[in-house]
């Protein structure tokens, strides 16, 4: 199964927020290796959000690598490879939001993950990769609230 979501898609715990919810559409990523969506709507208590539009972008968009790398030849006579060969994914979420109180300024926040993955680890150890990314996922789950109360007050 390849990389994709379903709508509507169910948020993370956050202060303030009841019950919130995401209505996704499939949206065209602004390069030809990636998927994107955008946020068309919005569901659940979470006064002060917005939906994707022109001024304000909600969008999460994963970018493969242009040509997927195959694994580096072992050196002979050792337990070393000739190249360090990767391959480089990106999720690339961004959002727009007003950036000075009082006035009609937006500016975009972004966040960039990338997942660089040894070359020939996805067929040797798919399993490995797999128990990263659940991981993953359950600890950002497991941590939303205090992260995005973190990212409001500055406090860690």
């Amino acid at each position: 199964m390849s990389y994709s979501l379903t709508t509507p898609v169910t948020g993370g715990a956050q202060t303030g927020f009841t019950a919130p919810t995401y209505t996704i559409a499939l949206d065209t990523a602004p390069q030809y290796n990636g998927k994107q969506y955008a946020v068309t709507a919005l569901g659940g208590t979470q006064a002060g959000v917005s939906a994707n539009n022109p001024s304000i972008p909600f969008t999460l968009n994963f970018v493969r690598p242009v040509s997927l790398k195959t694994a580096a030849a072992v050196k002979a006579g050792s337990n070393s490879l000739v190249a360090n060969n990767r391959n480089k994914w990106g999720l690339i979420l961004r959002k727009g939001g007003l950036v000075n109180s009082g006035s009609v300024v937006y500016g975009t926040a972004i966040i960039r993950t990338e997942f660089d993955i040894a070359a020939g680890m996805e067929t040797a150890s798919p399993a490995e990769l797999r128990g990263m990314i659940s991981f993953l996922v359950g600890a950002l789950s497991q941590v939303s609230a205090g992260l995005g109360d973190t990212l409001a007050t500055g406090v860690v």
